[in-house]
Protein backbone atom coordinates (compact mmCIF):
# COMPACT_ATOMS: atom_id res chain seq x y z
CA UNK A 1 0.00 0.00 0.00
CA UNK A 2 2.78 2.54 0.77
CA UNK A 3 4.57 1.70 -2.47
CA UNK A 4 1.53 2.58 -4.43
CA UNK A 5 0.92 5.81 -2.48
CA UNK A 6 4.73 6.98 -2.92
CA UNK A 7 4.44 6.12 -6.54
CA UNK A 8 1.39 8.17 -7.03
CA UNK A 9 3.30 10.49 -5.30
CA UNK A 10 6.47 10.59 -7.04
CA UNK A 11 4.26 11.21 -10.47
CA UNK A 12 3.25 14.96 -9.22
CA UNK A 13 4.42 17.98 -6.78
CA UNK A 14 1.67 17.42 -4.69
CA UNK A 15 -1.32 15.92 -4.61
CA UNK A 16 -4.48 16.54 -2.82
CA UNK A 17 -5.54 13.44 -0.14
CA UNK A 18 -8.68 12.85 -2.01
CA UNK A 19 -6.92 12.33 -5.25
CA UNK A 20 -4.77 9.79 -3.89
CA UNK A 21 -7.42 8.50 -1.88
CA UNK A 22 -9.02 7.71 -5.52
CA UNK A 23 -5.78 6.58 -7.45
CA UNK A 24 -5.17 3.84 -4.71
CA UNK A 25 -8.53 2.66 -3.76
CA UNK A 26 -8.19 2.83 -0.28
CA UNK A 27 -10.31 4.28 2.37
CA UNK A 28 -9.75 7.30 3.97
CA UNK A 29 -8.83 6.21 7.46
CA UNK A 30 -6.22 3.83 5.35
CA UNK A 31 -4.92 6.42 3.88
CA UNK A 32 -4.61 8.56 6.65
CA UNK A 33 -2.83 5.55 8.87
CA UNK A 34 -0.40 4.62 5.89
CA UNK A 35 0.35 8.65 5.54
CA UNK A 36 1.33 8.86 8.89
CA UNK A 37 3.86 6.53 9.14
CA UNK A 38 5.07 7.79 6.10
CA UNK A 39 5.20 11.42 7.55
CA UNK A 40 7.28 9.39 10.47
CA UNK A 41 9.96 7.88 7.78
CA UNK A 42 9.97 11.31 6.97
CA UNK A 43 9.39 10.46 3.06
CA UNK A 44 6.06 11.99 2.76
CA UNK A 45 5.55 15.94 3.97
CA UNK A 46 1.26 16.96 5.33
CA UNK A 47 0.14 20.39 4.31
CA UNK A 48 -3.39 21.26 5.49
CA UNK A 49 -5.08 24.31 4.08
CA UNK A 50 -8.32 25.53 2.72
CA UNK A 51 -9.70 25.85 -0.62
CA UNK A 52 -12.81 28.66 -0.08
CA UNK A 53 -14.08 27.05 2.91
CA UNK A 54 -13.50 24.00 2.58
CA UNK A 55 -10.44 22.23 4.47
CA UNK A 56 -8.10 20.23 2.16
CA UNK A 57 -5.06 18.00 3.14
CA UNK A 58 -2.02 17.85 0.24
CA UNK A 59 0.33 15.47 0.58
CA UNK A 60 4.11 15.79 -1.07
CA UNK A 61 6.58 13.42 -0.99
CA UNK A 62 9.67 14.65 0.54
CA UNK A 63 13.79 14.53 -1.16
CA UNK A 64 14.38 11.31 1.08
CA UNK A 65 11.11 9.54 0.37
CA UNK A 66 11.66 10.29 -3.74
CA UNK A 67 15.78 8.87 -2.45
CA UNK A 68 14.24 6.07 -1.31
CA UNK A 69 11.22 5.14 -3.83
CA UNK A 70 13.92 5.52 -6.73
CA UNK A 71 16.03 2.95 -4.60
CA UNK A 72 13.42 0.72 -4.53
CA UNK A 73 12.98 0.96 -7.94
CA UNK A 74 16.35 0.05 -8.86
CA UNK A 75 16.19 -3.08 -6.75
CA UNK A 76 12.78 -4.23 -7.95
CA UNK A 77 14.31 -3.86 -11.67
CA UNK A 78 17.17 -5.90 -10.29
CA UNK A 79 15.30 -8.41 -9.18
CA UNK A 80 13.39 -8.39 -12.19
CA UNK A 81 15.90 -7.64 -14.58
CA UNK A 82 16.34 -11.39 -15.58
CA UNK A 83 12.34 -12.47 -16.01
CA UNK A 84 12.04 -9.16 -18.95
CA UNK A 85 14.99 -10.67 -20.80
CA UNK A 86 13.84 -14.21 -21.25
Amino acid sequence: MRLSIVAALAAVEKAEFAYVRDLVEITDSALSKQVSRLEQADWVTVEKGQVGRRPRTWLRLTEDGTDAYRRHLAALTAIAGPLLRE
